[in-house]
């Protein structure tokens, strides 16, 4: 097994990431991983960076907005690799977030699957339709489509 450097190169980092240069780059303009200069003006980066990439890849995968992936990330320290409590203290934050995406999309899921399934085809039948727009009473959006909260509502 080869010994892998404290500091690496951009090119070291898309490697073993996986993540192209270029989205490296973005991910540094918007403070989502951080790199030191060397004299020649050459990106650096600490190899707890890798972690980052991945927890980076990993909430993306799961919907979280880079906003949301910034603040984690500003929470966790720069020059070591986060720990266990770190990431389960990021990871119980989102459950409930993450949670209610999971219902949203199930529930979504279950109605569509019903409207194409009866064949209908047809707004007069369609229990997604909204005439004359009766469903504004129930709020903003999409109502038959947002997770149900605890009280009914």
């Amino acid at each position: 097994m080869s010994h892998l450097p404290i500091r690496l190169t951009i090119g070291q980092l898309a490697e073993r990431s996986g993540v192209a240069h270029s989205a490296l780059r973005f991910y540094e303009e918007r403070g989502l991983i951080r790199s030191e200069r060397t004299a020649g003006n050459q990106r650096r980066y600490h190899r707890s960076t890798l972690r980052r990439l991945a927890f980076v890849s990993a909430a993306q995968r799961v919907g979280l907005t880079l906003g949301q992936i910034h603040a984690a990330l500003a929470t966790l320290p720069d020059e070591r690799t986060p720990t266990v409590e770190d990431w389960a203290r990021l990871s119980g934050e989102w459950r409930s977030e993450l949670d209610t995406r999971i219902d949203a999309l199930q529930r979504l899921r279950d109605r569509l699957t019903s409207c194409i399934g009866c064949g209908c085809l047809s707004l007069k039948s369609c229990g997604l339709r909204n005439d004359d727009d009766a469903m504004a009473s129930l709020g903003p959006g999409a109502p038959l489509l947002k997770p149900v909260r605890e009280g009914g509502v």
